[in-house]
């Protein structure tokens, strides 16, 4: 028997996906391995019993291992562990790459912070924004059909052979429903039903079915008490993120039952008009017939509002109970962008509503139509609108979508889920494609940006008890001098092909810059190659204030916005309680963006935003009227972000930022927009 103590650093524990990772490596081995954490004990081969051990991050667990491969099992998990369990490319996604599609400006009203609930009307509901649009119709409540199972025992072998066939075909479904997300290149979507699909092969809960049909029950009354007794566990975690995993299991559960009493309803029937459908979670839609959806529990980073955001629906998530009650037929109106229903609008509230969607139709139509115009606000100031892309379909799209740049090019895709680092000319073909797909427009390459949070697997790293404050970004390519050299060279090799740039991450100190400046320099001379201009990533407090004196030695600036407001909030954007009020239009903010803006021009270099705050819409004006240079956002945002600007008047945006930048608060800028 082999023991190992190893530390979980996944940002949100061992939640489903990370849990899924580390119970398929378990699976390969022979031996026995069981994990122990606070004196709880799980079979390391079945999800389910994983999560209930409610593992969060920083927690220490102890992996022992029982069988004739026992060290090349713990190894293998080690090796796991350290690399992430799969999540460094799912956490890049989720937080910087996620599609966009923003309102015009003239939504501004419905983004606003929730009134006090004293000035709540009697007819409305106030829940969570899940997925942006209006809806307008009648409601259709879903009700989840009661399933009755009744116990008739055919005989052992009978039910294990149902049970197999009904568990095969609802795992048939969900592939299908992960193909869909897949043909919609949305990738963390797709990843929701393969932990569906694990749940189906845990190893525990087939067990327990099979004993009780040993014991004379019949699959369906066994499947549903093995359901209901380890969703139970599930729910019972003090970790919100882990106990919402109990929902999994019911759907998962469901979907078999269903099969197994013959009742293999895919979707809720609906009418033969377009409605609103209202349940306690979200179900599988029909997207012809329906015109958003509401959910009961829920929040803005929950399964259900991300396949919202990924179908294009508008959604409201977390609205509470009250909305189950509605009856069938009520009349709404569904605001995705503050997450307001208003019960049984009256004929202004349906006129408003109406108006409201025409001009985010109207808007997005013109968009899309002028998406090869540049963005330049109605007294002549103009802003370069570039994109954020991982890959060369991305660069593809971005030029059919408007974009004048790319703004940042993540190659973290290149070095993640391998075993082993790409080489230098598996990199030169990629960006080189890239460079080619850009038609000569520029291209900011960032370096590799891994680390603690984001560990690859072929470098050996400490284990870190921070890892957002630990060895990442440039400090870890600094310390991988070899990793660095080779990545630098194949840009450089690539930038015949196009205009290409490169950028650091995580730059805090001079003395970074310096270091990765004349690594740079000796290459190009190595290679007989052009300079290439380059710049760094202002996501790092202290870059910010050091601004004047990066700016003397740098050739432009760009700013993350996603990481600088998490280090300078001191909140983690990935912690499900503090998600919400971490704000990128916080006026610490946006003082340290006024400062990094302000040295640059006054070096003469330019500054462009490559967060996710470059595509929110209330804090566009505001961005511009800092003087930001250009704003890099995800694809599909281009062409609104675009319009948006076009609509803007440059000298009044300067006086909003200005306003911005006296605020005590975020919700105190959010409101500008209404004064």
């Amino acid at each position: 028997m082999k023991q190992l103590d190893i530390l979980i650093q996944n940002p949100t524990g061992l939640h489903a996906r990370p849990a899924k990772t580390f119970v398929n490596v378990a699976k390969e081995f022979k031996a026995n391995i069981k994990v122990y954490h606070n004196e709880k004990m799980a079979n390391a081969k079945s999800l389910i019993s994983l999560l209930t051990l409610g593992v969060k991050s920083g927690s220490q667990i102890k992996i022992e291992a029982d069988g004739e491969d026992e060290e090349q099992a713990l190894a293998a998990l080690e090796s796991a562990v350290i690399s992430g369990l799969g999540e460094g490319e799912l956490l890049e996604d989720t937080s910087k790459e996620k599609p966009v599609e923003a309102p015009s400006p003239a939504k501004k009203e419905d983004q606003q912070p929730q009134p006090q609930m004293d000035s709540i009307p009697e007819n409305q509901v106030h829940g969570i924004a899940g997925a942006p649009g209006i809806a307008i119709g009648p409601v259709f409540r879903h009700v989840r059909t009661e399933i009755k199972v009744e116990e008739t025992y055919e005989g052992e072998s009978i039910e294990k052979n149902q049970l197999q066939s009904a568990i095969e075909k609802a795992k048939g479904q969900l592939k299908q429903l992960r193909k869909k997300m897949l043909d919609q290149k949305a990738t963390g979507e797709a990843a929701i039903f393969d932990v569906h699909i694990e749940l189906l092969d845990d190893v525990e809960l087939l067990d327990g079915v099979l004993e009780k049909i040993n014991k004379k029950q019949s699959a369906a009354l066994a499947w549903q008490s093995s359901i209901e007794e380890r969703a139970k566990l599930v729910a019972s975690l003090d970790d919100p993120l882990l106990a919402a995993r109990a929902a999994d299991l019911h759907d998962v559960g469901y979907r078999v039952l269903r099969i197994l009493v013959g009742v293999d309803e895919q979707s809720p029937k609906l009418p033969d008009h377009p409605v609103i459908i209202l349940a306690e979670k979200k179900k599988k839609l029909d997207r012809d017939k329906v015109l958003g959806f509401c959910t009961a529990k829920g929040g803005p980073t929950s399964h259900t509002a991300i396949i919202a955001r990924a179908l294009g629906l508008p959604a409201v998530v977390s609205a509470g109970e009250k909305v189950l009650s509605l009856s069938n037929s009520t009349q709404i109106v569904l605001n995705g962008y503050s997450g307001v229903l208003i019960i049984d609008p009256d004929e202004i509230e349906i006129k408003e509503a109406e108006q409201k969607q025409q001009e985010d139709e109207e808007f997005r139509l013109q968009a899309q139509a002028e998406a090869d115009k540049p963005a330049v606000t109605t007294d002549g100031h103009r802003v370069e609108i570039a994109a954020n892309i991982g890959g060369i379909e991305d660069a593809r799209q971005a030029i059919t979508s408007g974009a004048e740049a790319v703004g940042l090019l993540r190659t973290e895709f290149l070095f993640l889920e391998r075993v082993s680092p790409p080489s230098e000319d598996e990199q030169f073909s990629v960006y080189r494609d890239i460079a080619q797909a850009m038609q000569k427009k520029p291209v900011i390459i960032r370096t590799l940006d891994v680390g603690g949070d984001k560990p690859l697997p072929y470098i050996k790293m400490i284990e870190e008890s921070n890892p957002f404050l630990g060895e990442r970004g440039i400090r870890l390519c600094l310390n991988q001098p070899d990793l660095m050299r080779q990545q630098i060279r194949s840009i450089l090799r690539a930038q015949e092909y196009g205009k290409l740039r490169i950028m650091f991450p995580m730059v805090a100190d001079l003395s970074e810059w310096i270091e990765a400046k004349e690594i740079t320099s000796e290459i190009e001379l190595e290679l007989g190659v052009p300079g290439v201009e380059m710049g760094i990533m202002i996501e790092v407090p202290s870059a910010a204030l050091m601004a004047d004196v990066f700016a003397e030695h740098v050739d432009f600036f760009s700013i993350g916005t996603n990481d600088l407001t998490q280090y300078t909030m001191a909140m983690d954007r990935m912690h499900p309680q503090l998600a919400g009020i971490s704000d990128g239009l916080h006026p610490a903010v946006l003082r340290l963006i006024d400062q990094t803006v302000k040295a640059a021009h006054k070096a003469g270099k330019w500054v462009g935003v490559c967060g996710e705050l470059g595509a929110d819409p209330q804090a566009i004006p505001i961005l511009v009227g800092l003087g930001v240079d250009e704003l890099s956002v995800t694809v599909p945002a281009i062409p609104i972000v675009k319009a948006q600007v076009r609509a803007l008047n440059y000298s009044e945006t300067q006086e909003i930022a200005e306003k911005a930048l006296n605020c005590a608060t975020a919700k105190e800028v959010r409101q500008l927009g209404q004064k």
